[in-house]
């Protein structure tokens, strides 16, 4: 039995050292998600030269964690990945920049995939703000990016089994876009019946002045 107790001991030694990297991933994780999601309440809020700082605060910090960590923990970066992915998109989207490549973020196609499709709840609520603001134009090009994002990342769902999760994040999706349209919709013919309402003052008006 004395083979078996050394194998156990290496064994503890090994499954203790994988706990406490885990551990400390995750915990530096939670500084990696917290700028990230910053980054984005600054977007919402207006406030672009922050949600730049915050942004670069949470790659840099991705960063250092990814270097320090290793295959065994792998599994726990997809998180922070995929939340530094979503920020990454929406800073872009929102000071009307291409969205980045998976390869120009560094990230994994199981975070990226995940961070695209989270970005459209993000993209919905610009798209609802921009409404509000009545700029329309703008939040028809949200809404264009939004419906274009669910179209790409659809077929991804086969894959769920590799990117956990993806599946339920594209029925979210879906349901997004469509609760979406049908807003952005109702809001188009408003202001479709307010065009046409005015151009009817107009003539009215040029007819009475006559």
């Amino acid at each position: 039995m004395e083979q078996v107790r050394k194998s156990l001991k290496a064994m503890e030694s090994r499954f203790s050292s994988q706990l406490e990297r885990r551990d400390r991933v995750l915990k530096d994780s939670r500084d990696v998600i917290s700028a990230a999601s910053r980054a984005i309440i600054d977007v919402h809020t207006g406030r672009m030269e922050e949600a730049e700082k915050e942004l670069s605060a949470s790659r840099s910090l991705l960063a250092s964690l990814k270097k320090s960590s290793d295959a065994s923990v792998a599994r726990y970066l997809v998180s922070p990945e995929s939340e530094m992915v979503e920020a990454s998109v929406v800073v872009a989207l929102a000071k009307n920049r291409p969205i980045p490549s998976m390869d120009s973020l560094g990230a994994s196609p199981e975070a990226y995939l995940l961070g695209l499709l989270d970005t459209v709840g993000e993209l919905k609520r610009l798209t609802l703000d921009s409404i509000m603001k009545r700029k329309l134009p703008v939040a028809k090009r949200y809404f264009g990016v939004m419906e274009e994002l669910y179209s790409l990342c659809s077929p991804m769902a086969v894959y769920d089994h590799v990117a956990n999760g993806a599946r339920r994040k594209i029925d979210v999706a879906r349901m997004l876009v469509e609760d979406t349209r049908g807003l952005l919709a109702e809001e188009m013919g408003r202001e479709s019946v307010s065009a046409s309402m005015s151009r009817l003052e107009k003539k009215l008006g040029g007819k009475a002045r006559g």
